[in-house]
């Protein structure tokens, strides 16, 4: 491979030359596709109008035999009066904190990655997921004796932020639900930043997210300065792996470097600009911690966030296997889900609802390695090896039949490198 050909989908990375949106012959052709997946994304999205809304209400009794998980949520949304509905997709001026325990249905009744939203008020505990309590958390000491009271040995923290169209109940059922299915028992923190949770709403979502990055880099900062936290994992979803990202970015900035104990960064279909997510990864700098991408070329929900944001390539929905070792090296692992089976029609949210996938996460946070018969997963989704052995969890993604050569993968390590920022006019260039 020629060093001046190296590029991710449709962006060049070899310097000198303009990036160009990938397949730019099809993008006229391109409005009524991405009209079609957001009409498809209304009719399947979690905020349908069709499902019963305001369901945070507490139940007084619950079944005796049901799951729970406690969970922290952080939130910058506006409160609501309504206590089935406890925020709203607006603006609020500060982070609240809430404690809140979800119940959810026996093994025997459920599958999964499944999220058996209540048909009604109050809901049945043994088939739907529930709300037991919540609490308000007013101060430090408070989310402190929260956290030494549902903290593991090893005094794990699992930060998720959720994505565009996204209620807070959504948010909150969706984390129960991973943390559940995953088996992982670190601390759940849930970050809720205001989404509408309407499909036409993406512009205001995404401006929302922006307006929540100070937020969720206190929250981060908060959880690695304590002593109480000695490992946190990062896992966020769609258009949260932007925020997820450009907090990362501002800790980095503000701290001179990201903390040690920040140890692994999933993004599950992450919709970042790839243009975009070069420059945040260069601006986190040379400690980074590693970063796992959960892609599908399948996924028709960046496909129409594509067409929305101008023709460019998202992370989550290009095919980057050809640049795995090289990416790998830089410790950033890719695994490629497009041929996994996915109760989402729009192929967005294998990362929750695959069982497969929701197993492999929980093995990657508990540090397990993958053997025996779970290895057919991994050779079917495109993996060479995986090896979650240590805090330091790596995937190497296969790559395609063309071999990136040797010196094409110094450049690639070389155009995401800090060091090639060079100060030009007072300006730092790359």
């Amino acid at each position: 491979m020629a060093i001046s050909s190296l590029s991710f989908p449709g962006r060049r990375f070899a310097r000198g030359q303009h990036a160009r949106p990938h397949r730019t012959t099809a993008i006229h052709a391109f409005p009524q596709r991405a009209l079609a997946s957001l009409l498809v994304l209304g009719l399947v999205a979690p905020g349908c109008a069709t499902r019963m809304e305001n369901v945070l209400q507490p139940l007084q009794v619950a079944a005796s035999d049901a799951n729970r998980v406690n969970m922290l949520v952080a939130t910058t949304r506006k409160s609501s009066d309504d206590p089935g509905r406890l925020y709203s997709g607006e603006r609020g001026t500060a982070i609240s904190l809430n404690n809140v325990t979800v119940s959810i249905p026996p093994d025997r009744n459920r599958k999964i990655g499944e999220v058996q939203w209540p048909s009604r008020m109050p809901p049945n505990p043994e088939k739907e997921f529930s709300v037991l309590e919540v609490g308000k958390i007013a101060t430090e000491g408070q989310a402190l004796a929260w956290f030494r009271k549902n903290r593991n040995a090893k005094r794990q923290v699992l930060i998720f932020v959720h994505g565009f169209n996204n209620t807070y109940a959504d948010a909150v059922f969706r984390f129960a639900q991973i943390v559940h299915d995953s088996g992982t028992n670190a601390t759940p923190i849930l970050f809720a930043w205001p989404s509408r949770a309407r499909v036409f709403d993406y512009l205001y979502d995404k401006e929302s997210a922006n307006y929540s990055r100070r937020a969720l880099e206190d929250l981060i900062l908060q959880a690695t300065r304590s002593p109480d936290v000695a490992d946190v994992t990062i896992l966020a979803h769609s258009m949260g792996t932007w925020l997820a990202a450009e907090a990362l970015r501002g800790v980095a900035m503000r701290e001179k470097a990201i903390p040690a104990k920040i140890k692994n960064v999933v993004l599950a279909s992450p919709d970042i600009d790839i243009d975009v997510f070069r420059r945040q990864f260069i601006e986190m700098g040379p400690k980074r911690p590693h970063f796992a991408i959960l892609t599908s070329t399948r996924d028709k929900a960046l496909e129409a966030s594509r067409w929305l944001s101008g023709g460019v390539d998202r992370v989550g929905g290009s095919d980057l296997r050809p640049y795995a070792a090289a990416l790998e090296e830089l410790g950033v692992s890719v695994i490629d889900t497009s041929a996994i089976a996915s109760n989402d029609p729009l192929g967005h949210n294998a990362f929750a609802d695959s069982p497969e996938i929701v197993r492999l996460l929980g093995r990657r946070l508990a540090g397990q390695t993958l053997s025996g018969g779970e290895v057919t997963f991994v050779d079917r989704a495109g993996v060479a090896a995986a090896n979650f052995a240590g805090s330091a969890a790596r995937v190497a993604v296969a790559a395609p039949a063309s071999v990136i050569s040797g010196e094409a993968r110094e450049v690639l390590k070389r155009e995401l490198s800090p060091s090639t920022g060079k100060i030009v006019d007072g300006q730092i260039s790359y």
